[in-house]
């Protein structure tokens, strides 16, 4: 499966945190991410994660790009969550398009773990017809 993860800056250790906790599921994957939240998590765990834009400089488009063409099966998006935040109208739309085009979304560690383990069930095996050129699902033919 093909799974974009983004971490606002308050977080990013949450995330990595998360990514060490379940490295051995997300290994199995492919991953993208944000520049930063990429870094961290590649250095704290040695995942292989396809590095995009910083978020600020254009990711989470890159990442809602990628959902409009049927390229991502998982996202996981933890945004910060003080009251002092502005409207964050990227990612907005980023959830947007999860709804639209029907894209499983994690935007807490809660439901993280529960799209991860559900992951490694094979519960979302679903995607695979609704995904059948991304690069798991070609080596899955093979």
């Amino acid at each position: 499966m093909e799974i974009a993860i983004v971490a606002a800056d308050m977080k990013k250790e949450l995330m990595t945190q998360f990514c060490i906790a379940y490295c051995g599921i997300l290994s199995k994957h492919n991953l993208c991410a944000t520049s930063i939240t990429a870094k961290y998590i590649s250095e704290a765990t040695g995942l292989n994660i396809e590095r995009l834009l910083a978020g600020e400089q254009g990711g989470e488009q890159q990442i809602a790009t990628r959902i409009a063409y049927n390229e991502i099966d998982i996202l996981l998006y933890f945004r910060d969550t003080s009251p002092s935040e502005v409207y964050d109208a990227v990612g907005q739309e980023l959830l947007l398009s999860c709804d639209r085009y029907n894209i499983p979304v994690a935007t807490n560690i809660a439901t993280a773990e529960a799209l991860i383990t559900a992951l490694d069930r094979g519960d979302l095996e679903w995607r695979n017809f609704i995904n059948p050129t991304s690069e798991y699902n070609r080596k899955k033919r093979r």
